[in-house]
């Protein structure tokens, strides 16, 4: 099987045999705008076919799988937000990993960053659990979402131009549902702070005229309506990252305290 098909019973699966299915980056941005509820919009995030490249892909290492997990069914579809529908804090990934979120249909679950991440939101107060490894398992974000501006586990961890312009609108759409009540959106990389910016402007934030710098730590305040909110960027809990020592359990313990501090 290539992929877990919509509404077959998969944990936590968004979709229906019915949700409409976009093919084109056309249908994307048709879709998403007539998104009114987090419920809507996840379902077709879900099932999107608009990057033939990630399909295929998505659906080639769902086929042919790692050997640790070859008696594993995957996901092998696009990987929704999840979390909190009204949160306060909104984390901004990457795209899923191939045998990560891509096996178990869950943003930074069932990989080593998203070991480092859950296991410091927990000490944070901002998870339930210090652990994700599958869809139902029990893990509750509190007052955080997850989301990232590309859907689909990309070939090499690098999406193409065109697929991220393509997948844009999903996220945007997103960021708009959730703002009424987001304070802290919080960058996971360099790529994620560059990526949050359009969708920011799309969901109608106020933004300043040039874009900041990235970097860890870095805090920059934009306003939804009357409501300021702070960007703060964070280094991404990649293996490579953790292995190396660029970034501890302490540095991302101390951006969650952050964040969790000014989302009150």
């Amino acid at each position: 099987m290539t992929f877990v098909p919509p509404g077959t019973g998969w944990p936590g699966d968004p979709a229906t045999a019915d949700t409409p299915v976009a093919h084109d980056p056309a249908d994307v941005r048709r879709l998403a705008s007539a998104c009114d509820t987090l419920a809507e919009l996840t379902a077709a995030q879900s099932v999107c076919r608009a990057c033939p490249r990630l399909v295929a892909w998505r659906e080639e290492v769902a086929t042919v799988k790692r050997r640790a997990f070859a008696d594993e069914t995957y996901w092998g579809r696009p990987v929704p937000g999840w979390g909190d529908e009204r949160p306060r804090i909104l984390l901004v990934g990457l795209a899923p990993a191939a045998h990560g979120g891509n096996r178990t249909g869950r943003i930074f679950t069932g990989d080593r960053s998203g070991d480092w991440l859950f296991a410091s939101l927990h000490r944070c107060g901002l998870a339930e659990k210090e652990t994700s490894t599958h869809a139902g398992d029990g893990q509750r974000l509190l007052g955080v979402r997850v989301v990232a501006p590309v859907r689909c586990a990309p070939p090499a961890n690098k999406p193409t131009p065109e697929e991220k312009g393509t997948c844009l609108p999903w996220m945007s759409r997103e960021v708009a549902l959730v703002a009424p009540h987001v304070r802290v959106v919080v960058a996971l990389g360099g790529y994620a702070w560059q990526a949050m910016w359009p969708a920011l402007k799309d969901a109608g934030y106020d933004l300043p005229p040039a874009r900041p710098p990235f970097g860890h730590g870095a805090e920059t305040e934009v306003r939804y309506g009357d409501a300021p909110v702070t960007l703060i960027g964070c280094y991404h809990p990649s293996q490579q990252n953790t292995f190396t020592g660029r970034v501890t359990a302490q540095m991302l313990d101390d951006i969650f305290t952050r964040a969790r501090s000014l989302a009150v």
